[in-house]
């Protein structure tokens, strides 16, 4: 007979005001980061600039989240938790009006890149809070918790973003960050509890931090440029990733110098469970994120919908998620993350494959339901990856930990943009019809996301799991 009770499976009183009060902290940046993407033409026209400028300020604020990341373990050492999250998140709050308020497209930039710096403070504390808090009983079901404002994000900020674009102008996309924090910063005040530094001897591992900030920096900025050139062969790709790649084998030789007393400890993959995370979380990103990109554009390209329409198009994906999302927390709790990554990979074959076939005549009734069966896996994939990756760590390596994390989403998650991207646009000149082409490209990239699903099994299968007998 099992042991476990439903007693057992409730969340403390504080600690279930202490992941809704962090999950709302987070919800700001998770928007602003999609809600863009609405405003790319009337920011040109308001700047009269073109859209490479603008990409500048989508792409910028990607690598200084991705550079604040390092920074964000040494703060956790060093300082207490709870003040450094409420302090990043009041100035991502400055840092909207500023962008708000740019004369220019320099100051829009500018302001930007500080937006993202600290919105990566706040991804990064996220997590690691949200561990410490719960404990190695609750972690499965606090990281539900915490993680909803990375699926309230993709589902509404195209949404929000349409609505405040057609109705008021693109001003207020950065202004409504401001009503958000004045409603979070209060709840985070009265429910976080105060986090002890996890190591206030911890010195500031500088080389460390520049060599990580760079590796991303080169990495993501030679993907994007995959995406734009439609190849992975084009010179800049080719030598940006090529920088990244000596960086990471540079920063390999400083680590194994300093005897793994760096921001990210390379002896953290020795440990199974954080390795085979890392891998899986690596994937997940490509083949979840990567079409993300893609569907919106199916639907304007081939239904002819506007950009609201299309976002409202995607919403049965996110129902699917928040559906699943309670009960993934209880099973990771009750018997591990292996059993349930393997079904929800299952699941989300299910719900993949059949859109390599789709077309622009497919009932939109039947890609609502395969949108909805691939949203129900994306939790038990993701949820049970980032809760096993703590598995088996002393509390001390916990912000290491989450630095390693962030990253590998980050770069994961811009992989799997870039390389659909490039699938789909590779197309655009080769087949009989402009229709035709474009549809083989969507097609192509439905495929690679369903090829990376399979090869999660394997990491999958190095998970923990738990006997209940």
């Amino acid at each position: 007979m099992s042991t476990y009770s439903n007693q057992s499976f409730r969340l403390p009183r504080k600690t279930l005001g202490a992941a809704w009060a962090i999950a709302l902290g987070a919800i700001a940046p998770m928007l602003d980061s999609t809600m863009i993407n609405i405003a790319i033409d009337p920011l040109n026209q308001a700047f009269h600039t073109t859209l490479d400028m603008i990409q500048w300020a989508i792409t910028g604020y990607i690598l200084a989240l991705a550079i604040a990341i390092p920074v964000s373990g040494w703060l956790m050492n060093r300082y207490n938790g709870k003040r450094i999250f409420i302090g990043a998140v009041v100035a991502f709050g400055l840092m909207s009006i500023l962008v708000g308020i740019s004369w220019d497209i320099a100051s829009f930039i500018c302001f930007r890149l500080l937006q993202g710096f600290s919105a990566g403070i706040i991804t990064a504390l996220m997590s690691a809070l949200l561990v410490k808090t719960a404990g190695p009983d609750h972690l499965g079901k606090v990281i539900a918790i915490v993680s909803t404002p990375m699926i309230l994000g993709p589902i509404l900020g195209p949404v929000i973003g349409g609505i405040i674009v057609q109705m008021a102008s693109w001003h207020w996309i950065f202004f409504i960050n401001v009503f958000i924090l004045c409603i979070a910063v209060p709840l985070m005040i009265r429910y976080i509890p105060d986090f002890e530094p996890f190591d206030q001897d911890s010195r500031l591992d500088l080389p460390g931090i520049l060599l990580l900030s760079a590796i991303s920096a080169s990495l993501i900025y030679g993907i994007t440029k995959a995406a734009r050139y439609a190849s992975f062969y084009n010179h800049e790709t080719v030598w940006w990733i090529a920088i990244g790649l000596m960086l990471i084998a540079v920063y390999m030789a400083y680590d194994h110098f300093r005897r793994h007393r760096t921001v990210l400890p390379m002896n953290l993959f020795v440990h199974r469970s954080f390795a085979a995370s890392s891998a899986g979380l690596f994937l997940a990103n490509m083949a979840i994120m990567g079409p993300m990109l893609i569907l919106p554009l199916f639907f304007q390209n081939f239904r002819h919908f506007t950009a609201i329409e299309s976002a409202l198009a995607l919403i049965p994906q996110g129902v699917g998620m928040l559906i699943t999302r309670p009960l993934i927390g209880i099973m990771i709790d009750r018997i591990g993350a292996r059993y349930v990554v393997i079904v929800s990979l299952v699941l989300a074959l299910i719900g993949s494959i059949p859109m390599v076939f789709i077309n622009d005549q497919t009932s939109m009734f039947w890609i609502a339901l395969l949108l909805f069966i691939r949203g129900t896996s994306v939790g038990g994939i993701m949820l049970p990856l980032t809760s096993d990756a703590y598995t088996g760590l002393d509390s001390r390596q916990i912000p290491e930990a989450s630095i390693g994390i962030n990253i590998i989403e980050n770069l994961g998650s811009s992989f799997g943009s870039a390389v659909i991207a490039a699938i789909v646009a590779g197309t655009a000149y080769t087949g009989q019809s402009a229709a035709n082409v474009n549809i083989e490209g969507y097609q192509g990239g439905f495929l690679m996301s369903a090829v990376i699903l399979v090869m999660i099994f394997l990491p999958g299968m190095l998970l923990t799991h738990k006997n209940n007998n």
